[in-house]
């Protein structure tokens, strides 16, 4: 439909019909969720040379304390935000009060600043730094350079268009007097927004005298700029209301039926890519309706400070418009300043110095973290055996796509990339229905035994000639780690780790390390025939497909035959590591140096084919996005349809406390809880019918992590793993090992019994030990 064909439509056509097609235009992009920024206001200034005839936050210097706030007052309500758990400080001011008042520049000079820019850019730069918190600016109109200076210190923008008509600056108008309100000048200050690469909000204000037309044609201007530049994340419309002391005091407010179709034209106008919003402390009782017209974001809420721009509205409880949504279907889900849009760009969208703030903020999605809790951590985790997802979020109405796509599964089906990258979204009863068929096909499948191995693990080497960015546990001689120092064991210390092993009850060893600059595929070798030496009854499950490439190359032998010659020598099966993510533009991030997608698959596929089992990982977490994760667990099965060689599937989130990626800023601080779960979850569907055995690292998880997924879709809590440490290079708190006993209580929290079993899934043969893991 062309622009005027659009208009007319919108202009003629019932009320239901603008609305259902704005809906179905929302609903098209599959998200059933509706966002809000959780944020703490602080108005700098209330200072304007600006006399908008509806507006009470401008006020005359003698109606003011002070003409701005000083920078302690700043940071103290940004701290207060920050413990209330707020991502965004939304520095909202009028515009460029020190061209209108001497008490403005007196103030500034006092401050030590030329104009409020100045003044803005020094403690929106402090909040940064001091707080976590990210600053949104509202600084009114800017200057491309302006833009440019704000933007080193924010992840994100505002100026409302509030209209595109001429005639509401005329006298008589609500803009007269306001020389900042001109159209052609707040369309120009957008525009420099956009050229300056700021992700940015605007908006119209309806109900301040336009007609319906001259909404349209506000809207249109911003979808052209929009077109133009890319920079508009969201649309605010927003609905005049009539204020005490103002000189619009009698004038009538818009309608729900004007707000509904203000909100569905900006929909249909603009796109599914923009969000649009709608203040819900404006609007209350009004949640259902405004859906219904299409709105898919709520805007800033805060638990801490008042709406300065309109004290007398106020916030709605989080809590309360979760459930409103919620009975609307749809979850609610904290977003941050910067859309996930433009979270997913930040060379082009992002200062360098402000993206890694934001990113410790946010999921994989791009959306705020749900809660403090990462891998590796100390604390306790959110789940248990009882509510793996943690606390209970309100019922949702049944998902119909989400259900379908369990269906599908649970008859053996193949699923797609769409179809698991929508189970990764899923939030609230969404995510809960996902476990609770991730649980039944666990029972189906595995039985309600709760497996585990009696192992070591010897990392031989952290010494790595490769440049993994996650990686906190290889070192070289330039690049050593908080923890460790660079070690290569001797075959001798080898074998007595076995040893060891073996007399403690170890039915495994599992070896594993760095890319020594001078190991060859002899080296290998070698360490085969001291651990078998040292122990032949042990199993012996050793080196990641990086490293059989590695011997396989330095011995320039085709990769089947030195496969044969590691299992001639007593390797029993392969760990299925140095996957990470099985994707080429996030291993060219993680591992450029590693081996490709397709390099790891073919080992991993030449295992299978001379008879050596492997396992399958995943690391994630870090860099990556859910689709990612789809396309991982997908080639992973599709190996597994064709060769049948794996025993299980493991996911490994993210340590990412000591991880360079993460200290250098580019990597998030792992998944959050409802991944993490999630990730267990949906591997138990995708992989239905192919990997029955599915696995929770305690090592990353700890103890009530691991025994919290055992009711999502987990069968397996791993090895006692002596020894462990590349998770503890990472940061990880949880121990390097485990008894029996703790794997039994962990077992017993979920309500299964424990067994033993054999590195590929025997049922271990009792034998007498000289000293017992517990």
């Amino acid at each position: 439909m062309n622009d005027s064909s659009l208009r007319h439509h919108l202009l003629n056509a019932p009320l239901d019909e603008v609305m259902a097609r704005s809906r179905a235009m929302r609903d098209a992009t599959g998200a059933r969720r509706l966002t809000y920024s959780r944020k703490v206001f602080i108005p700098l200034t209330q200072l304007c040379r600006d006399v908008c005839h509806y507006c009470t936050f401008a006020k005359a210097p003698r109606r003011l304390g002070s003409a701005y706030l000083p920078p302690d007052e700043v940071i103290a309500i940004a701290r207060a935000g920050a413990a209330a758990g707020c991502k965004e400080a939304l520095f909202t001011l009028g515009d460029k009060p020190e061209l209108r008042y001497a008490a403005a520049r007196n103030a500034l000079a006092a401050l030590g600043f030329g104009s409020t820019v100045d003044y803005l850019e020094h403690v929106a730069g402090r909040v940064l730094d001091e707080t976590g918190l990210i600053p949104h600016i509202n600084a009114g109109v800017l200057t491309r350079e302006d833009y440019g200076r704000l933007r080193r210190v924010s992840g994100s923008m505002g100026l409302m268009l509030e209209s595109a008509s001429d005639r509401l600056g005329q006298r008589g108008g609500p803009h007269f007097g306001s020389p900042d309100k001109a159209p052609a000048v707040r369309l120009a200050s957008i525009a420099a927004a956009g050229e300056a690469a700021i992700p940015f909000t605007s908006g119209i204000l309806i109900g301040i005298g336009e007609t319906r037309e001259e909404r349209l044609d506000s809207l249109f201007a911003l979808r052209d700029l929009q077109r133009l530049h890319g920079h508009l994340q969201e649309v605010i419309v927003q609905n005049f209301r009539a204020k005490a002391d103002t000189r619009m005091a009698q004038a009538p407010e818009p309608s729900e039926r004007e707000l509904l179709w203000s909100v569905a034209a900006a929909r249909l106008i603009l796109g599914a890519e923009v969000g649009v919003q709608s203040p819900p402390n404006l609007n209350p009782g009004r949640t259902r309706a405004l859906i219904d017209a299409g709105l898919d974001d709520w805007g800033g809420i805060s638990p801490v400070t008042v709406d300065h721009v309109n004290p007398e509205a106020p916030w709605p409880e989080i809590a309360e418009l979760e459930h409103q949504c919620a009975a609307a279907g749809r979850s609610l889900v904290e977003r941050l300043t910067a859309y996930p849009a433009y979270m997913a760009a930040p060379g082009r969208w992002l200062d360098a110095a402000v993206a890694p703030a934001i990113l410790r903020h946010a999921d994989a999605e791009g959306l705020a973290r749900d809660g403090a809790w990462s891998p590796g951590m100390s604390s306790a985790s959110p789940g248990s055996p009882e509510r793996p997802l943690g606390a209970s979020a309100p019922a949702l109405l049944t998902d119909a796509r989400i259900d379908a796509i369990l269906s599908r599964a649970a008859a053996g089906d193949s699923l797609d990339e769409g179809d698991v990258t929508s189970l990764f979204a899923a939030r609230g009863g969404a995510a809960e229905t996902i476990v609770q068929a991730a649980d039944q096909l666990r029972r189906a499948t595995a039985g309600d035994t709760v497996t585990y191995v009696v192992n070591r693990n010897i990392n031989y080497t952290n010494i790595c000639t490769f440049s993994c960015s996650f990686c906190a546990f290889s070192k070289t001689s330039a690049k050593h780690g908080a923890r460790d120092k660079p070690y290569d064991l001797p075959l001798a210390e080898i074998a007595e780790r076995t040893r060891e092993a073996w007399a403690r009850g170890a039915t495994e060893v599992c070896l594993q390390g760095g890319i020594h600059p001078r190991y060859t595929g002899d080296t290998y070798l070698s360490i085969l025939r001291a651990v078998k030496q040292a122990q032949p009854d042990i199993h012996v499950h050793a080196f990641s497909p990086l490293e059989v490439s590695q011997g396989a190359e330095t011995l320039g032998m085709p990769m089947a035959d030195y496969l044969r010659l590691l299992k001639d020598e007593g390797l029993g099966s392969l760990p299925g590591t140095a996957a990470e993510i099985l994707d080429d533009d996030v291993r060219a991030i993680l591992c450029p140096d590693k081996l490709t997608t397709s390099g790891w698959l073919d080992v991993v596929a030449a295992a299978h084919s001379v008879g050596l089992r492997t396992t399958a990982t995943i690391m994630f977490g870090s860099v990556e996005q859910p689709r990612h994760w789809a396309r991982h667990l997908l080639a992973i099965r599709n190996l597994q349809f064709e060769t049948g060689g794996f025993t299980e599937f493991v996911p490994l989130p993210f340590v990412h406390m000591l991880s360079p990626v993460y200290m250098k800023g580019r990597a998030r601080k792992g998944p959050t809880w409802r991944e993490t779960i999630l990730m267990h979850a949906v591997s138990r569907i995708v992989l239905h019918g192919a990997i029955d055995s599915i696995q929770a690292s305690w090592v990353k998880l700890g103890v009530d992590g691991a025994a919290a997924c055992l009711n999502a879709g987990v069968n397996d809590l791993g090895g006692v793993l002596m020894n462990e440490s590349i998770s503890r290079a990472a940061g990880a708190a949880h121990g390097q090992e485990l008894t029996v006993a703790d794997l039994e209580e962990a077992a017993a929290a979920a309500g299964r019994p424990l067994r033993q079993r054999t590195t590929l899934y025997a049922e271990a043969s009792p034998r007498p030990v000289e000293y017992a893991l517990g």
